[in-house]
């Protein structure tokens, strides 16, 4: 990211996390959740009965299961503290089930969307995760932006897919703008092909057309696969347009097939 929205995000953070750090105690394990509106579209975010905290090997749902008649507005946001340092993020949706295991769960009202965008960007702006770090902070915390309404929250994903110094975190932020679609996320996903150091993070971003709308992605893909410099990844955008099925794949094939 750069410096000046660097430091917008930070000055922004500090208001949610001051809500934060205020509703669990200095020492300990305790959960925090907030709500925020959700992009459109028919997504359900739950593990059909969830634990906050895991007592043994298994998840058990805590209620039968009910009937959903229209898609989730709403994301949920947990954020799991131990000593009053963020440890954990998970996301549901309101028709989750959630089982708190008998941890303390405080919830806060009215909190802004550019709060949460800011805060979670927050954590992701920090150094390099570990394994564990990515998988518990830092990959929840790009999920959640993901699933997040509003264009704050599709600005800060195409900034870490463009800026962030870790290769595991842009290629994970290429992934989610993919999730969102738009001019703003295609933008950033084809900058990623032309102008990311890593090859990988290339590929990456060649997948994350391959799931835009087709008439977002395919488009581009035929153009990445028809005149991109690194053999890699044209080979990989070769390969999604031939899972597109789409009509415009087929034709671009045949045409490579009869100049050959």
């Amino acid at each position: 990211m750069t410096a000046l929205l660097l430091a917008t995000v930070l000055a922004f953070a500090q208001a949610l996390d001051q809500r934060l750090a205020a509703a669990v105690p200095a020492t300990g394990v305790a959960w925090v959740g907030y709500r925020v509106p959700m992009i459109p579209g028919d997504r359900r975010v739950c593990c059909d009965g969830c634990r906050l905290e895991r007592l043994d090997g298994n998840v058990t749902a805590t209620s039968p299961g009910r009937v959903v008649l229209e898609p989730p507005r709403e994301l949920l946001v947990l954020v799991r503290f131990e000593n009053r340092s963020p440890s954990r993020i998970r996301t549901f949706t309101p028709d989750c089930d959630i089982d708190a295991t008998g941890t303390t769960l405080t919830w806060l009202p009215n909190v802004s969307s550019d709060d949460s965008v800011a805060w979670l960007s927050a954590i992701v702006t920090q150094q390099a995760p570990a394994t564990a770090a990515r998988n518990k902070l830092f990959d929840p915390a790009l999920s959640a932006l993901a699933f997040q309404a509003g264009d704050r929250a599709t600005a800060a994903l195409a900034g870490f897919a463009r800026t962030h110094a870790n290769t595991h975190v842009r290629s994970q932020a290429l992934f989610w703008l993919s999730q969102r679609a738009g001019q703003q996320a295609l933008a950033a996903i084809a900058g990623a092909i032309d102008n990311d150091p890593e090859t990988e993070v290339k590929r990456r971003a060649v997948f994350a057309l391959s799931q835009l709308p087709k008439d977002e992605g395919v488009p581009k893909l035929i153009e990445v696969a028809r005149s991109n410099r690194n053999p890699r990844v044209r080979q990989q955008a070769f390969f999604w347009l031939g899972q597109s099925h789409d009509p415009r794949a087929v034709q671009f094939f045949e045409d490579v097939l009869l100049k050959k």
